[in-house]
């Protein structure tokens, strides 16, 4: 399968596809949010745009739309703090927990700032930008419950479309991504 097949089978649970972005498209996204597509998204992206409910329409350039990015692209984090402030959450990596719920904030927002940024594919489904490479594996997050929902980006829309089951994923086959792949 590739990101022609990928928009012909989203095309076929009707959701809409917009024209695909340009390059020039695709660079002014990624500086206007700091971020850098890995390969296989920005090819899917230079053969057409999901539009449809959920997935984040990177061409709108309102400042609504900009506010709707970066709340997805903050999502996990905000995840994390929720977390942090209702469950007791840590990540053990990052030291022992500061007693005070500010400064636990604090140091889960630096460390924040070290990893690979998820961005958003649809929904609460992310793929990390590093390595930038293809066959990044997509995670579902909410908050800090954290799984595979594809091996990489083409088996990921097989399962959100449900042409192939979550548990049909090849787990031992799934690329180890830093910090994220530690939270499973």
């Amino acid at each position: 399968m590739n990101s022609h097949s990928i928009l012909e089978l989203m095309r076929k649970h009707q959701i809409p596809i917009d024209k695909p972005l340009s390059s020039l498209e695709i660079e002014s996204i990624e500086r206007r949010y700091k971020i850098v597509f890995p390969p296989d998204l920005k090819d899917l992206y230079l053969c057409g745009l999901p539009v449809g409910e959920g997935y984040p329409n990177w061409r709108d350039t309102s400042e609504e739309n900009i506010k709707l990015i970066i709340s997805k692209l903050e999502w996990p984090l905000h995840g994390m703090l929720f977390d942090i402030e209702h469950n007791s959450y840590w990540y053990d990596g990052w030291g022992i927990r500061p007693s005070k719920l500010e400064a636990a904030f604090q140091v889960c927002k630096e460390k924040f700032k070290e990893v690979p940024i998820l961005i958003p594919i649809y929904s609460h489904r992310f793929i990390p930008s590093k390595p930038n490479e293809i066959n990044n594996p997509i995670f579902s997050i909410y908050q800090t419950d954290i799984i595979y929902y594809g091996e990489n980006l083409e088996e990921y829309f097989k399962v959100e479309l449900r042409s192939k089951r979550h548990n049909e994923i090849k787990f031992n086959d799934i690329k180890e991504i830093e910090f994220w792949s530690e939270l499973l």
